[in-house]
């Protein structure tokens, strides 16, 4: 399996929700959390897409019993 990383744009597509509500699921703690491609406080901060599948798998599965 390839893991790929994604930024806000293409997580924002792909789950169909503003950035303004992925920012305030993330920070609730009810959202995968991004990761930074570098080791300064200002590298880039992307998600593992692997992550916002299950995520969405998880989320299918509650509305789903």
């Amino acid at each position: 399996m390839t893991k790929r990383f994604l930024s806000k744009s293409e997580v924002r597509d792909k789950v169909k929700l503003s950035n303004t509500h992925i920012t305030r699921l993330e920070e609730a703690g009810n959202f995968p959390k991004r990761i930074a491609l570098g080791t300064h406080r200002t590298s880039r901060r992307v998600w593992v897409e692997s992550e916002i599948d299950a995520w969405m798998d998880e989320i299918q599965r509650k509305q789903r019993p």
